[in-house]
């Protein structure tokens, strides 16, 4: 079994206009950022892989995810989490119970599996607060937590960075790759930034519009 994200020969199409075409193999810890403008297609590569390919577009080629094939399957079972530029923190709960929104079904023990997440990115003690009190920092740190606590087995980042100023830019980059990494997650990320591909490390492939 291939551990990792595959990429095969996909092709994404807008009517008869290429937008991409990406064959390519992320190993478990690695890195590929997708680099270029605004319209050539990269955040629409991450909607395939998502299964939210809007119906304006066409796609060929397959996905697998360690070994399984995800092209078909459905959104929520494909095991893979993404980070927008957004941190689309649900305004009405609590930032333990946005948390706790992200542990699998399953989960045993949810207030401790909160509490050690918060613990993980420097946030003990904020499982009560409301998230329109947190810096811009903190909610993408509760916002990464909370994706990681749904324990996906990849995952794609579509300029996650990019509203953050470049202090914090740097500090928020260092900690997501940082986390994948430990989790051993292959990790898309698209951007627009040349700083962001820099940091990444790994493979870049460059669009053109």
């Amino acid at each position: 079994m291939d551990k990792g994200l595959t990429l095969h020969n996909v092709d994404i199409r807008r009517g008869k206009e290429r937008l991409l075409q990406v064959n390519h193999h992320i190993a478990p810890g690695d890195v590929l950022t997708v680099m270029g403008p605004s319209g050539v297609g990269k955040s629409t590569l991450l909607s395939y892989i998502t299964g939210t390919l809007a119906p304006t577009f066409t796609a060929t080629g397959r996905v697998t995810l360690n070994g399984r094939d995800i092209t078909a399957a459905a959104s929520h079972t494909r095991r893979v989490g993404i980070l927008f530029q957004d941190d689309l923190l649900f305004p009405h709960l609590s930032v333990g119970a946005n948390l706790a929104f992200g542990l699998r079904a399953d989960a045993t023990d949810r207030a401790a599996k909160v509490a050690e997440a918060l613990a993980e990115v420097g946030l003990d003690g904020f499982a009560d607060r409301d998230p329109a009190t947190l810096s811009g920092g903190q909610k993408a740190r509760v916002a990464l937590m909370r994706m990681l606590l749904s324990e996906p087995e990849a995952l794609l980042l579509d300029e996650p960075f990019s509203r953050l100023d470049a202090a914090l830019r740097a500090q928020v980059r260092e900690m997501v790759f940082a986390r994948a990494m430990a989790r051993d997650l292959p990790v898309l990320m698209v951007t627009h930034d040349a700083q962001d591909a820099e940091a990444a490390g790994g493979v870049m492939i460059e669009l053109k519009p």
